[in-house]
């Protein structure tokens, strides 16, 4: 049976209730967003915590963490800023150590009012120079999304990856985040080839439109080129986690099911 893993959003219940969801459907791993374990508070000592507690959570179900999101933003103005970004990421590398998974899923950064465009990627690029070493001395890789208006630009996210320049960087594909910037679909095909030889994890993920345009549908019922992602990665010996995602209208465990299916007949 090939295995096949899904984000921790969009569902509609616990943490605990998604986890027996997981067991009962078949999926075997799951990416942990930053909010299942950083609380409001945002007390990174509790996190860790936290982050004990989901592992037993994990494991008396068989189960096991792809990845953990860390929900960094290097597009700040400030030294203190940026070392604050900094210590998100060291925490989110000890969670992921404590969840026992080697992928960090970073995000670049978000537009800010007072923060011109052309500074976006110096920032990030800063920004993930400075995790380097001590993702590397834990053996970690970052892996950076595509998403929002700052990496979901592809020479953007290029860019970030070739100035870095580490062996711990690489990236997290969401197939349906291009389209939602406003490639089209011929553009995403190269996209996605472009980009396959840095990918270490991915979000499988489909829908129709751009921006306000945007509808999220079950993996194989929208316009995305899913099989061309596929072969793209197959042909780069890619071998990480294949996660679900969705983000349609209809009961997201219906969704997360048919991915499930999707993705088993096709890996």
């Amino acid at each position: 049976m090939k295995t096949v893993g899904l984000t921790h959003y969009n569902f509609p219940g616990s943490m605990e209730e998604f986890l027996d969801y997981m067991v009962d459907t078949g999926f075997s791993y799951t990416e942990i967003q930053g909010r299942d374990v950083w609380g409001a508070d945002e007390d990174l000592d509790k996190a860790k915590r936290n982050a004990g507690k989901l592992r037993k959570l994990l494991e008396a179900r068989g189960l096991y963490a792809s990845g953990v999101s860390a929900g960094n933003n290097f597009t700040v103005l400030g030294e203190e800023a940026m070392a604050a970004e900094v210590s998100r990421v060291r925490t989110g590398c000890d969670i992921a150590q404590i969840l026992g998974t080697k992928i960090l899923r970073v995000d670049g950064g978000w537009p800010a009012a007072d923060l011109p465009q052309e500074k976006w990627t110096g920032l990030m690029v800063e920004g993930f120079r400075r995790c380097t070493d001590f993702a590397e001395a834990a053996g970690l890789t970052l892996a950076l999304d595509n998403h929002g208006v700052t990496t979901n630009d592809i020479e953007v996210q290029l860019e970030i990856l070739r100035q870095v320049e580490s062996p711990c960087m690489g990236a997290n594909l969401d197939t349906m985040n291009y389209r939602w910037y406003g490639y089209d679909l011929e553009t995403i095909r190269g996209i996605y080839k472009r980009i396959a030889p840095y990918v270490r994890h991915t979000h499988f993920k489909d829908g129709r439109g751009s921006r306000a345009e945007y509808v999220g549908t079950a993996l194989g019922e929208g316009e995305i080129d899913l099989q061309w992602a596929l072969d793209c990665l197959k042909a780069v010996g890619y071998e990480g986690p294949w996660c679900v995602e969705y983000e349609g209208t209809t009961d997201s465990r219906e969704g997360f099911r048919k991915g499930l299916e999707y993705l088993r007949a096709r890996i």
